[in-house]
């Protein structure tokens, strides 16, 4: 749609012929209050506007009243509701509320042009008002504004958070409104609310976004599809949070399609639109993102930790073929002493390549147990691809179908992003509890064998056209990810003892399976920095576990079979050696051996990552109990520091290392060091922060990698092939 000068069109998706039935509905002031079982309500009544670009309420509608909840979930935590229709969702599948929170009983007190919301310990919550704007009058040719809604938030009882009561040129010209919802054809049918926003607020967050850091001036679909790699609007990971530099967070908890845009439609509002009658969202206070950032997972769960082998270097690629072709490839990563620990077999290891049925190939795949035992007896593990979409030519069809166990579509539906020419019949059905169980009996059987992690890909599109169970595609379409990988998670934690899958797509409440990974991007420059802006906001979103593939999924400009560029595949396993995970993986030969000329750049740095798996996993402990992820934006430890608000290509690799990754074939980088000092991990100068570092050269074989002064870096210092080797009572912390 073209841009137009009115926000009903450019935000709120009305036709600009006015014919679709839709009505908007404004917040009025409100009426009444009361307090029930120490939760706030509050009446409000909604006035329908007029069918027309111009806002000019209808006054021979009568108003309709709605109920708005305010709870307290803690001292840091609001929920606020109101539907208008059905009911509001108490708990879904997104939220796992930390036992932790405490409900903080709420009163009010009315005044005359203010109503205040305190909890038991005085602290002033929510504040309802009554103002009236000065006047001085001297014309009347602009009408005077019509009533609205006013309220301030105090998510920790001291930063106001306002809705954006008054984002207007003039009173018949809207930016945004504090609080509305739109009628279709007289249904209840989307809703919309805003936050104030100052002129130099910064946001973040609300998923894998390939953007600049700070998000300000941007808007989102809140939709997951598939990405189509790392450099464009599209994304595989929405989430309904964001951050803001105003130190609060806001988190939607809906399935619906959603919009946010923060400070774009209107720099003074932070705007959010739902696919849905109901508006329900917590605001979260704290004194800097960590917090913030801890209190979202105190609603939509905690990452769980993956195991010790999952932070050694994983080797794949799209595909291998055959039990001789892996055997091959991991005998000479040993006699040629690349370490690894895990070996994935993507579309390949099926009867048909891209034909999922979780059945290896017979011929090629003679005897699995055999198999993968034999490769844990060199201390590889296997992992598996497959997808949650079921063929006409798969062995289960027949079963799944008469079962339901799938959805179900009248016509023929084909995969969104499908490299085969495999036709799907349907989408396993998450929200049934015996598709469920028939999903996890096939992995079963595959774990037992000795697999240890299952790549669940895909997930981020579903059959809309379909019908499931429980629920409307609709709503299921964002949910689907999480349903999806929390089914391959517990089964795999369930036979294997480790809680770990490799997922793709994501949703509030994912970083609870960990881990994810970045998706398909170029093998190019452009990819190794959309990644890690991608890696970055998803820190900021609540995961705490993170990889891609190294070093870049596809060619350029030829999919299959463009040329990887030595300066790529160093300068990117030098980024994953200094990620959560670290996987080699790609449309065609990913084995470093492929690049005699870098071969043994590449195996020094994979030494390096297992001297540094000791640092790795404390800081992976310190990740599933706070709010931090493993890989950190700057603002994670310094969000006062204006630069580092916008800086996204560094980051923070736990508490102590600050790592700025090359991404260009000349070598060269500035780099940022933000307060402190800093020693350079290699060289150990050391240098003052909060300064540049102008056109800093960097030969290939070397990073800037820099630790705090003073810190102490747990390392294994000897050689290994794999995690199995390692005593890890030979721990050395290394001070500098």
């Amino acid at each position: 749609m073209q841009q137009t000068n009115y926000q009903l069109f450019d935000f709120l998706d009305f036709s600009p012929e006015l014919n679709q039935g839709d009505r908007l509905w404004r917040a009025c002031l409100p009426t009444a209050i009361q307090e029930i079982n120490g939760d706030v309500f509050v009446t409000i009544p909604f006035q329908q506007q007029n069918n027309s670009n111009e806002i000019t309420p209808d006054l021979s509608v009568p108003r309709k009243e709605f109920t708005l909840r305010v709870q307290a979930l803690s001292e840091k935590i609001l929920r606020v509701s109101i539907a208008f229709a059905g009911e509001i969702v108490e708990n879904s599948e997104m939220l796992e509320l930390d036992s932790r929170l405490k409900k903080q009983a709420l009163s009010f007190e009315k005044k005359t042009d203010e109503w205040i919301v305190t909890d038991k310990l005085g602290n002033k919550r929510a504040v309802l008002g009554f103002q009236k704007a000065k006047t001085d009058v001297w014309s009347d040719l602009i009408p005077a504004p019509d009533e609205t809604f006013f309220l301030s938030l105090f998510p920790d009882g001291k930063k106001e958070v306002a809705l954006s009561a008054y984002d207007m040129f003039s009173p018949t010209r809207h930016d945004a409104f504090a609080l509305a919802y739109v009628e279709r054809n007289g249904d209840a049918n989307r809703t919309t609310f805003s936050f104030r926003a100052k002129p130099d607020e910064c946001f973040y967050g609300t998923g894998e976004r390939f953007a600049k850091m700070d998000l300000s001036g941007k808007t989102f679909q809140l939709r997951n599809q598939d990405g189509q790699g790392v450099n464009n609007r599209r994304t595989y990971k929405n989430i309904p949070f964001y951050l803001s530099s105003e130190n609060y967070g806001v988190f939607v908890h809906t399935t619906a399609f959603a919009k946010f845009s923060l400070a774009d439609h209107s720099t003074r509002s932070a705007q959010v639109l739902v696919e849905e009658p109901l508006v329900d969202f917590f605001v979260i206070g704290g004194d800097n993102p960590e917090q913030i950032l801890f209190g979202y997972r105190q609603l939509t769960g905690f990452p769980t930790m993956p195991p010790l082998w999952s932070f050694g270097t994983w080797m794949s690629r799209m595909t291998y073929f055959s039990a001789d072709e892996v055997n091959d490839i991991c005998d000479r990563m040993r006699t040629e002493g690349f370490p690894c620990d895990v070996i994935h077999l993507d579309t390949g290891w099926f009867e048909t390549d891209w034909l999922c049925e979780w059945k290896f190939n017979d011929d090629r795949f003679p005897n699995p147990p055999q198999f993968i035992q034999n490769l844990k007896e060199k201390g590889f593990r296997v992992s598996l691809w497959q997808l949650p979409y079921i063929s006409y030519n798969a062995i289960q069809y027949k079963e799944a179908d008469e079962n339901e166990y799938i959805s179900k579509s009248e016509r023929l539906i084909s995969g969104s992003s499908n490299f085969s020419v495999q036709d799907f019949a349907g989408t396993i059905d998450f929200t049934y509890d015996k598709a469920t169980e028939w999903y996890k009996g096939l992995l079963r059987n595959l774990l037992e064998m000795g697999v240890v992690c299952i790549k669940t890909d895909f997930g981020e599109d579903i059959h809309l056209d379909a019908e499931y169970r429980n629920m409307s595609p609709e709503k299921l379409h964002n949910l689907y990810p999480l349903l999806y990988q929390k089914a391959a998670y517990e089964v795999t934690k369930e036979v294997t003892g480790d809680g770990i899958i490799w997922a793709r797509a994501g949703w509030a409440g994912c970083q609870r399976y960990p881990l994810h990974w970045g998706g398909d991007s170029a093998c190019s420059w452009d990819g190794l920095a959309g990644s890690l802006k991608g890696g970055l906001q998803l820190g900021l979103s609540g995961f705490a576990f993170w990889s891609h593939d190294v070093p870049g999924f596809h060619g350029v400009p030829n999919f299959m079979n463009s040329v990887l560029p030595d300066d790529i595949y160093v300068r990117w396993t030098q980024f994953g050696v200094f990620s959560s995970h670290l996987r080699y993986h790609g449309s065609h030969k990913r084995e470093p051996w492929h690049y005699p000329n870098i071969a043994p750049i590449i195996r020094k740095w994979l030494k390096l990552r297992y001297q540094l798996i000791p640092y790795i996993l404390d800081q992976s402990e310190k990740a599933i109990k706070t709010g931090f992820p493993v890989l950190r934006a700057l603002i994670l430890h310094h969000p006062q520091d204006k630069t580092c608000r916008h800086i996204d290509d560094q980051y923070y690799f736990g508490d102590d290392i600050l790592v700025a990754p090359v991404m260009n074939s000349e070598n060269r980088r500035d780099i940022y060091l933000p307060e402190g000092r800093w020693v350079h991990f290699f060289t150990k100068e050391v240098f003052e922060g909060e300064r540049w570092l102008r056109n800093v050269d960097v030969p290939l074989d070397e990073m800037p990698v820099f630790v705090k002064e003073g810190a102490e870096i747990p390392m294994y210092l000897e050689d290994v092939n794999c995690t199995d080797e390692m005593d890890l009572n030979k721990t050395l912390k290394i001070l500098f």
